[in-house]
């Protein structure tokens, strides 16, 4: 690497997105915003203790036109340019066509494509290049996540100095299922040449464990551990967490109370209001909790003059056949129960296909006294976390799938398998009819768990790793 091109930040991260999002102001002139995302909340605060912070990405607009590089908020971002082209290829093929569906398990086909990995190792080379190019000598880069996952071993040819570490936000899948990638060894070695890799559950980082040997790639160097290339690979699990404090202080807002009282007044002041808030994505279960709900009203389990239920869908990939036959099967599945089991002015499910704002988010969680999370796979699940952060009465009821990685911290959630129908009506019923006592031993103890594995405390544990 040619000494003009080194940089000057002593942490660079290198995600798909930049941390900004462009709004118009009062006068319609147009502005770059910070994003409310949870990765963006969770690293800010550890940023503040470094000198020098780069972040490089897309910007997310479809334009022909990139701007420069440009402070914001103490950070230097760097823009990554992606053509039209590149981001079909890179994005919506082989990022979310091939290892998004195998990733989560195959709940959808994926598909192996030549030119898809063309493009997304094209992209992947760029981030690398920018990532070099903006590191100062020794600096740490925090790559994130599956649309990069080349940048490792590709940054580490071009500046071998640099502290690497990457860290999968979605499921690692098993040796079995990762094994069906015809470029399986090429994206392993993009990871193996990271310092420090990171998964959100113990089982993925296992599973990457076993893959890389499997294939012959690297050694065992202990239990959380490989050797690639004469350098040990630490391999570990840092579950993500959220904002706690945002969501617990703003849960006492009194706008937001105001709102959850409105809320079910608008309902009818059912009994019991349930609530599922994901996108609209194949992996979320959405479809199956809306079965289970239809046969519990059926069955005169659950009355539809003592329950409402509140589905929030943001839309997501709306373009993708998959997503599109989604979409087509919750909604024809709402307007049956709706159908069957509403009454002029008071339909049992309310389905909203849209963005929430945060307010309009923590006054839904406010006002429900049963959270439905039921994703078929999931690296983490943030929405379980959420919810339990603002029931500051030690009310509410989680119902979790045992195959999102918040499963393995909330333990007092009541877990399901959703892939059983009849299991997840089962959590349900018992969520409807559980005692407050035990409602509140439960939710104590899951609010002692999000509290105490925060945003903040896991993006500074995985670069306290990383530095070490």
């Amino acid at each position: 690497m040619p000494a003009s091109r080194v940089g000057q930040a002593n942490l660079v991260v290198v995600a798909n997105r930049l941390p900004i999002m462009r709004v118009d102001d009062e006068t319609g002139n147009s502005k770059w915003v910070t994003s409310p995302g949870g990765l963006v909340a969770a690293l800010m605060p550890a940023m503040a203790d470094f000198d020098g912070v780069a972040w490089l990405g897309w910007t997310g607009e479809q334009t022909e036109y990139t701007p420069d590089a440009f402070d914001h908020e103490g950070i230097r971002l760097i823009p990554v340019p992606l053509t039209d082209d590149e981001r079909e290829l890179h994005y919506d093929g082989m990022s979310n066509g091939t290892l998004w569906p195998l990733y989560h398990g195959k709940i959808e086909p994926p598909e192996f494509h030549r030119h898809w990995f063309e493009g997304y190792r094209r992209v992947n080379r760029r981030f690398a290049e920018a990532a070099a190019a903006a590191a100062a000598p020794g600096a740490l880069v925090w790559v994130h996540d599956y649309q990069l996952q080349l940048v490792p071993g590709m940054l580490r040819a071009l500046r071998p100095d640099l502290r690497i570490g990457y860290f999968l936000h979605i499921p690692f899948p098993s040796l079995e299922l990762y094994c069906q990638l015809p470029w399986r060894n090429e994206l392993t070695l993009g990871m193996l040449g990271a310092d420090l890799l990171g998964f959100q559950a113990p089982s993925d980082a296992a599973n990457f464990h076993q893959l890389a040997r499997a294939l012959g790639l690297a050694t065992r160097f202990g239990p959380s551990a490989l050797e690639f290339q004469d350098r040990p690979v630490q391999v570990r699990a840092f579950p993500i967490g959220i904002d706690y404090h945002r969501y617990e202080q703003a849960a006492t807002d009194h706008d937001i109370l105001d709102r959850a009282r409105s809320l079910r007044a608008q309902l009818g002041q059912p009994q019991i209001v349930m609530l599922g808030v994901d996108r609209l994505d194949y992996t979320k279960g959405i479809d199956v909790r809306l079965r289970a709900f239809k046969e519990l009203l059926a069955e005169d389990r659950l009355h539809p003059s003592q329950v409402s239920m509140i589905q929030i869908a943001e839309p997501s990939r709306d373009k993708v056949e998959a997503y599109v036959s989604l979409r087509e099967r919750v909604e024809r599945l709402v307007g049956e129960i709706n159908g069957d089991f509403g009454r002029v002015g008071y339909p049992v499910v309310h389905y909203i296909h849209r963005t929430q704002s945060f307010q309009e988010l923590l006054a839904m969680y406010r006002a429900a006294d049963v959270m439905l999370v039921t994703p078929f796979r999931d690296g983490m699940n943030l929405v379980a976390k959420e919810y339990v952060a603002s029931r500051l009465e030690e009310s509410g009821v989680l119902v979790l799938s045992e195959f999102a990685g918040a499963a393995h911290q909330l333990k007092e959630a009541l877990l399901v398998n959703p892939f059983d129908i009849d299991g997840v009506k089962s959590a349900i019923v018992a969520a409807a009819t559980m005692s407050p006592e035990e409602a509140r031993r439960r939710m104590r103890s899951m609010r002692r768990s999000v509290a105490r594995h925060d945003a903040v405390g896991w993006a500074a544990s995985f670069l306290e790793a990383l530095r070490s």
